[in-house]
């Protein structure tokens, strides 16, 4: 079997990040003879980020795997369309229906090296100095740290207290690449997660952003789960 003809890989960032993160991505699965499409949310609240991932998938023609890198786990669960074939877990969060995003993201005790995370007085979370080196993306260089925090985009308490919908990964097959050396999302909770949705597991040596220090090993993952799924 082949990739069906206008099959689309739509990419989905989490918190303190944009399309941008998925720069090395993109032009691999192209090379692949998929479409590959970024999805801009706002990150200010659950239901929002999924009407703007709606938006997205409404642009696309034929097939669709939505991938999402953490937090975007939930945004991705919550889309309805039947041409959405499969979903791929990148480090991500998996709340069930009636869950929020802080339900399963402090389900663990931190890292040691975890970021302290409070909202400010506008009610929006942001990275605090060093969080991008120590625990977002710390198998990263010291610049592409730096300029992960410059660039940074804060996401709202709503997205991570709103209750969730019940999740696509019921009725989806799906994938989750599961960080093993992930220090935002502690890798029991990452196996905890994937393990209930019934998901197929590929674990990895990687931090919690694979998008910047391991995008082959990210780039696998979804060719597989494409292969699998956006098939004519």
């Amino acid at each position: 079997m082949s990739l069906a003809q206008n099959a689309t890989v739509v990419l989905v960032h989490g918190a303190w990040a944009d399309g941008s993160c998925w720069s090395n991505i993109i032009l691999p699965l192209r090379k692949e003879g998929l479409k590959a499409t970024c999805a801009p949310i706002p990150l200010t609240s659950l239901t929002e980020d999924i009407a703007a991932l709606q938006r997205v998938i409404g642009r696309t023609r034929g097939p669709v795997l939505l991938a999402g890198h953490a937090y975007a786990g939930a945004v991705i669960a919550g889309a309805k369309d039947d041409r959405v074939k499969s979903l791929v877990y990148v480090a991500a969060l998996a709340p069930a229906d009636g869950e929020t995003v802080a339900d399963v993201f402090y389900r663990a005790k931190p890292h040691p090296q975890a970021p302290h995370l409070e909202p400010d007085a506008h009610g929006l979370i942001w990275m605090p100095e060093g969080g991008f080196a120590h625990a977002v993306a710390h198998k990263a260089s010291p610049d592409q740290a730096a300029i992960l925090e410059a660039v940074q985009r804060p996401i709202a308490v709503k997205c991570i207290q709103e209750k969730a919908p019940v999740p696509a990964w019921k009725t989806k097959p799906s994938w989750f690449l599961l960080a093993e050396e992930d220090r935002m999302i502690a890798p029991e909770t990452q196996c905890y997660m994937a393990q209930r949705m019934g998901a197929k597991i590929r674990a990895h040596q990687v931090d919690h952003s694979p998008m910047y220090t391991a995008p082959d090993v990210v780039v696998g993952v979804i060719l597989e789960a494409a292969h699998e799924t956006l098939v004519c």
